[in-house]
């Protein structure tokens, strides 16, 4: 017979304090929501650490960024957005989050790129707010060494949109006449500085408070659009991209040369099934090319974005930093519209990283 207080040989205070430390090991600080609706959905709570698949890498996150992506889906709209991501009456995924950056905690056994203990930003689907994070290794790449995990963090969604939608899309080239509406945004900020290191000219359209941050990421001209409508102030240029549409699509036509590319990154509904519905007939009989697109995230162009991100031809634009408990906030202030560059979320964990 056990003597009292023992069980299997272990002192029960001895296996209480050995299950805690197990407990507090399979568990981690994460953002969850569990039904549609404002920032106060969120909740910052204790839930199961995830375990990598065979082909994931399992991430200890030190920071990860906020995107408009995150507050769609975290209030299910528009539809579609519930339709084809989330889930019609509740979320399927309950942690939000795709932009991180971090250390390799451990991977799968299919896994071949990456060791425990590499530092690596990338992106995933869902999972981002919080401690630790499982992704497919073709999301991600090496951290560039000058880059702090925070700024790392700043780069994936953002930047792989600008670079796809101006290289894929817009099929940019040197000497190419380029206008950047939206440009003191996330892709926008972004936008400018690869369009430059393709040897565009660039236009970047703002507000007035962020005419001079245009101009510090190498834009050659900077339209201010509370004094100025560039669609038509009789410019032509060769691309246009815009990452936050707000004018009809036959507005930016005007705007564009014979045989130019019109690339939508990001703007309003209206603009969006405008694109849409009648981009291909606009492309055939207006000889301008109209495009929307949602970017793939693949490791052939983060490895692209590292070597500009490392070469100091693309530096992330950080607005605000927050703690990961403070999601709400990053999240609300994201939605005022008035950010400039990146907002990111900051992880701290007990034992340091």
């Amino acid at each position: 017979m056990e003597a009292a207080g023992q069980r299997g040989g272990y002192p029960l205070r001895e296996l209480a304090v050995k299950n805690a430390i197990r407990v507090e090991e399979d568990a981690m600080k994460a953002i969850v929501y569990t039904h549609y609706g404002p920032p106060d959905v969120l909740e910052f709570k204790d839930v199961a650490k995830p375990v990598p698949a065979d082909n994931e890498v399992l991430i200890k996150l030190c920071a990860a960024s906020v995107n408009p992506f995150d507050w769609h889906v975290m209030r299910g709209k528009p539809l579609f957005v519930r339709l084809f991501i989330g889930g019609l009456f509740a979320p399927k995924h309950t942690i939000l989050g795709c932009d991180i950056a971090g250390r390799v905690e451990a991977v799968g056994k299919k896994v071949k790129q990456f060791l425990p203990g590499d530092a690596v930003f990338g992106a995933t689907f869902t999972g981002g707010f919080a401690e630790y994070v499982g992704t497919v290794e073709a999301r991600l790449a090496p951290k560039p060494a000058n880059m702090s995990y925070e700024q790392a963090a700043a780069v994936p969604i953002a930047a792989i949109t600008a670079l796809q939608g101006l290289r894929d899309k817009g099929q940019i080239r040197a000497g190419q006449k380029v206008l950047i509406e939206g440009a003191s945004g996330g892709v926008g900020t972004f936008a400018v500085q690869i369009a430059k290191s393709f040897g565009a000219e660039v236009t970047a359209v703002c507000s007035t408070r962020n005419m001079d941050t245009a101009r510090s990421l190498g834009a050659d001209h900077v339209i201010d659009y509370t004094q100025e409508d560039f669609t038509r102030n009789g410019q032509r240029y060769d691309l246009i991209l815009t990452a936050n549409a707000n004018h009809s699509v036959f507005d930016y036509l005007r705007a564009l040369r014979r045989g130019g590319n019109f690339v939508m990154a990001g703007g309003g509904v209206v603009q969006f099934l405008q694109v849409v519905i009648l981009g291909p007939l606009l492309s055939l009989l207006a000889r301008k090319r109209v495009y929307s697109y949602i970017a793939k995230i693949d490791r052939k162009d983060m490895d692209f974005l590292g070597d500009l991100l490392e070469a100091g031809k693309v530096v992330p634009v950080i607005d605000r930093r927050y703690p990961l408990s403070d999601a709400v906030g990053a999240i609300r202030y994201l939605e005022e519209g008035h950010a400039q560059g990146k907002v990111v979320l900051t992880v701290e964990h007990g034992n340091g990283i």
